[in-house]
């Protein structure tokens, strides 16, 4: 699993030119799965996410998580998370799990995400999404079993 987390002041996603959903302050999380991925990781992903501490406390310090600011998250499958550019100049997503396995596999991580943190929005699982943000900070991280 690869999770790119943005911390934002608000993002929205269109689709077709509709505002299908929208958050004020939180996380903007673009979650890539692989075919190898099970719950037990997604939960574990899943259970980073809420508890970062990359919001700012009274004293400017990243020190307070989703829950302390009471932040919304916003959650979107991205398959090219998997792109690998090794060779030559187009990516090949061969590591990317198949539709079948990774929609069951997402939607899981946002019904526990709905579990836990008040507001939860997504994305529609393989659509042709038009996403704009107001990245803070900016602040973006990347979590990657290879890099975490």
């Amino acid at each position: 699993m690869r999770i790119v987390i943005q911390r934002v002041k608000e993002a929205t996603i269109k689709v077709n030119g509709d505002i299908i959903s929208q958050i004020n302050q939180g996380f903007l999380v673009f979650v890539g799965i692989c075919k190898d991925d099970t719950k037990e990781i997604a939960d574990r992903y899943l259970k980073k996410i809420i508890g970062l501490r990359i919001f700012e406390d009274h004293d400017g310090k990243t020190n307070l998580s989703l829950a302390d600011i009471n932040g919304q998250l916003l959650m979107v499958s991205q398959f090219t998370l998997y792109a690998n550019c090794k060779k030559g100049n187009r990516p090949s997503f061969i590591e990317a799990a198949s539709g079948d396995l990774a929609e069951p596999l997402y939607n899981y991580m946002v019904e526990q995400a709905k579990q836990i943190v008040p507001i939860v929005k997504t994305g529609i699982f393989g659509a042709d999404m038009k996403i704009t943000l107001i990245n803070d900070g900016p602040f973006t991280i990347i979590l990657d079993e290879n890099l975490s």
